[in-house]
């Protein structure tokens, strides 16, 4: 049974799809290489680290000696590189493991430098940059921001960090592209960055919010100087079956900080009960290298299919991956509505759900969401969403199984096509 029986796919497009993927075999091959490691290096933290099946199992009320919860610490700080981990389900969202970072080291009067211009639209309103004053931002505290911007809006400017940072508390690095066109950053100009940072300060916090980077590359950014790293469990660590958390890793000290504003002062990580949580955060840690494999994959196909049909997409098909985002320009917004429908006929869930803009709490612009996942808002799951506004690029993340995430790409063609939208097929 082929795909053509299974989905009203058109002939030319399963044609296009067939050179596609033929043409993905070299990056497929180096993806399941940095896979197969770090598979490895996770499965060497669980053992390191004793986990057991009691481990497994919850606690309620206090959390007092939740030893599945402190296993859980260790078996990502190991993994990570780091020497504490504060992984908890009670974060909410990625930002708020960022925003809880930010308010555990800074200080009235310190000062935060942005390393990667402007960050993420969800993070503007936590530092005070948009939004309402008084509404208990990091500059209501008092905390002062300043933005390195990028040059030719690509690049970090090292001579602009290196300026900014010798009187910094932290160095606020930005591995994914948000919803920029900038490159992700690799884990070595991430370490370029951070060397840089601490040249001009040796105390500056070098701080990497590592969303969708997590086992993209064989190291992770402390490995390279930075002193945190943060990230989503319903991103690339939870491995799609984490349904909510967040983690913070990296210096000991540092990570005690933020436990201390997450919950409070003297208590930090002693409490915290982990309910029924620890079975799928460790579960979805174990399986994260081969699904975050599985959404590069997908990522690369995306790409060189949308290639093939006349459009530019960044990162081009070919170039190295150092997270699981991908922006396809559609250069108009029917083209962008179009994709993310089609990308929502193809998932699992809500398959038969038409996805429209809206206002989406924390953003500028009005967004289209395509997401029909097991978990609400999963980008490790096939998802694509874009703020209606130029140059009406979709980003398209995730895929938890490589078939599925093919399917889906190639649904979001079928319905550019249904609805007589041009290709320029080359």
């Amino acid at each position: 049974m082929t795909m053509e029986s299974l989905f009203d796919i058109d002939d030319s497009l399963l044609e296009l799809a067939a050179k596609a993927e033929k043409e993905c075999r070299p990056m497929f091959a180096e993806i399941e290489r940095i896979a197969d490691y770090n598979g490895q290096k996770v499965l060497k933290a669980f053992i390191d680290n004793k986990v057991s099946e009691g481990c497994l199992k919850g606690t309620t009320g206090y959390g007092y000696g939740d030893m599945g919860r402190d296993v859980t610490d260790k078996v990502f700080a190991q993994a990570f590189g780091g020497e504490d981990a504060l992984v908890r389900h009670t974060f909410v969202n990625g930002t708020h493991a960022l925003s809880t970072a930010l308010f555990g080291v800074l200080r009235s009067g310190d000062v935060m430098v942005a390393c990667t211009g402007k960050p993420y639209d969800t993070l503007e309103e936590v530092i005070g940059i948009r939004g309402e004053k008084g509404s208990g931002s990091l500059t209501d505290f008092g905390i002062i921001y300043k933005q390195a911007d990028l040059i030719d809006e690509k690049s970090p400017d090292l001579d602009r960090i290196a300026e900014l940072c010798k009187n910094a508390k932290v160095a606020y690095i930005q591995r994914s592209r948000g919803y920029s066109l900038r490159p992700s950053l690799t884990v070595d100009i991430i370490g370029e960055i951070a060397r840089t940072a601490k040249a001009a300060n040796p105390d500056v916090i070098v701080m990497v919010d590592n969303c969708y980077g997590e086992f993209v590359e064989e190291n992770e950014p402390l490995s390279v100087g930075a002193d945190l790293i943060i990230g989503s469990l319903i991103k690339n660590p939870g491995g799609g079956i984490a349904s909510t958390g967040g983690y913070i890793c990296g210096r000991a000290d540092l990570v005690e900080k933020c436990a201390d504003r997450l919950t409070c002062v003297g208590m930090g990580k002693e409490v915290g009960c982990s309910l029924d949580r620890n079975r799928e955060t460790l579960l979805g840690f174990f399986l994260a290298p081969q699904t975050v494999a599985s959404a590069l994959k997908t990522s690369v196909f995306a790409c060189r299919f949308f290639e093939k049909l006349g459009f530019k997409t960044l990162p081009e098909s070919g170039e190295k991956r150092t997270d699981i985002i991908a922006s396809i320009l559609l250069e108009n917004e029917e083209n962008l509505v179009a994709f993310c429908q089609g990308i929502q006929k193809g998932s699992p869930i809500d398959s038969y759900v038409t996805p429209e803009a809206w206002d989406m709490p924390g953003y500028e612009s009005k967004v289209i969401m395509a997401a029909g996942a097991f978990t609400m808002g999963a980008s490790i799951e096939l998802s694509a969403d874009a703020p209606i506004r130029e140059p009406y690029a979709a980003w398209l993340q995730g895929g938890i199984t490589y078939p599925s995430g093919k399917a889906g790409v190639m649904m979001a063609a079928q319905e550019m096509l249904r609805k007589g939208l041009v290709f320029r097929a080359c």
